[in-house]
């Protein structure tokens, strides 16, 4: 692997690509620490070191994705997370309006149209998503008004209120569209996809001071134990989702012209893990909202029903919580998959170019058959997603502190992270061998 390493750096545009990506993610990381103006920098770390950043509640998750830049309220506070939304919503709006799956079938100039509308978007969510958490932080309510004493954005500083909120509100959003186009040049001229480089970098950016957090509260034992069940974790999300079901596919020769084409065996690639890291996703989102909604009642004196959905379904060590969030988790894995691959689309694609599954009719019955196996490779799917998502969950009891709650060893970071750095290694792999090196997984 040390060889395919050296390798890489030794072929130029190869390496120019490493370069210029390791270049962006300096970038991206610079202005992930870069204060927003009007915000108190100083007040922030006081309250950071007060209370902990894990003891934000709903927006500890969203800290966590941006590196930490969330609750600093730096310029890229809001991170790559607008664009995902952005880019999920119109995924499944594709099945709804007939536009978009018109434009999506047009091929590449279909998709630069929806890569447009996804900016557009992206843009719009940004506006709405940093109102939120500055108003947030101008109420107190950004760190659950324990930091009350420590001003995120001090009043009285002579500049008018409005026009100090304008300017966060617009700065926020302008580093939400400075963080898209790095995604992009990634994408364009690096290494990988640029958004999901970007949301490893955050993640990577959060695991020393996790770590050395775990140390220093529960002992070097109990931290070694964690990287020991961290290894394990990874090792089995790796396993999973390189895993894969092969379903052959014979394509009949076929005289057009004067040549002759087709012949060729080759096999439609079925992963068990179809849904990648979407349902989590949506069920972490829709978890948080009943924590949301606590948000505007009053916290001094809650009701019966107040406290009960505080105990049971917020409180992530509760049974209920847990079986909710892995119910939901199942839920969203067989109901994205169902929309992002149409059985009855890929089998009469094959029908139309000469193509068939050995011993199998085509048309229905091939869709009928697809349909079969993607129903039986989806369970298990989804159970390791839900038991993979819960990990933290089991953490936050074992450790018994609110400092793990979210802690990016476990759950929807190791997907996200073992994802993006299989498909980045696979890319520079690609590469290579078109160079004839040695790659990385041989």
């Amino acid at each position: 692997m040390l060889s395919a390493f050296l390798s890489a750096f030794r072929t130029p545009d190869l390496r120019k690509k490493l370069l210029f990506t390791v270049g962006i993610i300096a970038v991206y990381r610079l202005g992930a620490t870069l204060p927003s103006p009007g915000v108190s920098y100083g007040n922030v770390q006081k309250c950071l070191d007060t209370i902990g950043s894990a003891n934000t509640g709903v927006l500890n998750l969203l800290d966590l994705f941006s590196g930490g830049a969330l609750l600093q309220l730096s310029v890229f506070a809001l991170g790559i997370m607008p664009y995902i939304t952005a880019s999920i919503i119109l995924q499944l709006l594709t099945v709804v309006i007939p536009r978009l799956e018109q434009l999506r079938k047009e091929g590449q100039a279909g998709q630069a149209k929806i890569t447009q509308y996804t900016r557009y978007l992206t843009l719009g969510l940004g506006i709405l998503q940093s109102s939120a958490f500055v108003a947030l932080a101008r109420s107190g309510q950004l760190f659950n008004n324990q930091c009350d004493q420590f001003p995120i954005v001090p009043k009285g500083t002579g500049i008018p209120d409005w026009l100090t909120l304008t300017i966060l509100v617009m700065t926020m959003t302008a580093g939400t569209g400075v963080v898209m186009w790095l995604g992009e040049l990634i994408t364009d001229r690096g290494v990988g996809n640029g958004m999901s480089v970007l949301i490893f970098t955050s993640i990577a950016a959060r695991l020393p001071s996790e770590g050395w957090r775990i140390k220093t509260q529960q002992g070097w034992w109990k931290f070694f134990l964690v990287l020991a069940l961290v290894l394990v974790v990874i090792t089995a999300v790796t396993f999973i989702e390189q895993a894969q079901r092969r379903i052959p596919v014979q394509y009949a020769k076929r005289m057009i012209g004067r040549r002759m084409y087709g012949g060729t065996s080759t096999y439609i690639p079925l992963k068990v893990n179809q849904a990648g890291v979407i349902p989590v996703i949506f069920g972490s989102s829709l978890l948080y909202l009943p924590q949301l909604a606590l948000q505007f009642f009053d916290q001094t004196n809650p009701g019966k029903t107040q406290a009960w959905i505080q105990n049971n379904v917020v409180d992530p060590s509760s049974p209920l919580h847990i079986a909710i969030y892995f119910l939901l988790i199942i839920f969203f894995t067989y109901f994205y998959v169902s929309i992002t691959f149409n059985p009855t689309e890929v089998a009469d694609n094959m029908k139309k170019y000469g193509g068939f599954v050995p011993g199998i009719r085509p048309g229905k019955p091939t869709a009928d058959y697809l349909d079969f196996i993607l129903s039986r490779i989806t369970l298990p799917g989804a159970l390791y997603l839900g038991i993979v998502s819960i990990l933290p969950n089991f953490f936050f009891i074992w450790l018994n502190s609110e400092q793990f709650q979210n802690f990016p060893f476990g759950g929807t970071a190791v997907l996200i992270m073992v994802g993006v750095g299989l498909e980045t290694v696979k890319q520079i792999e690609s590469q290579l061998m078109q160079r004839n090196y040695e790659g990385f997984l041989r």
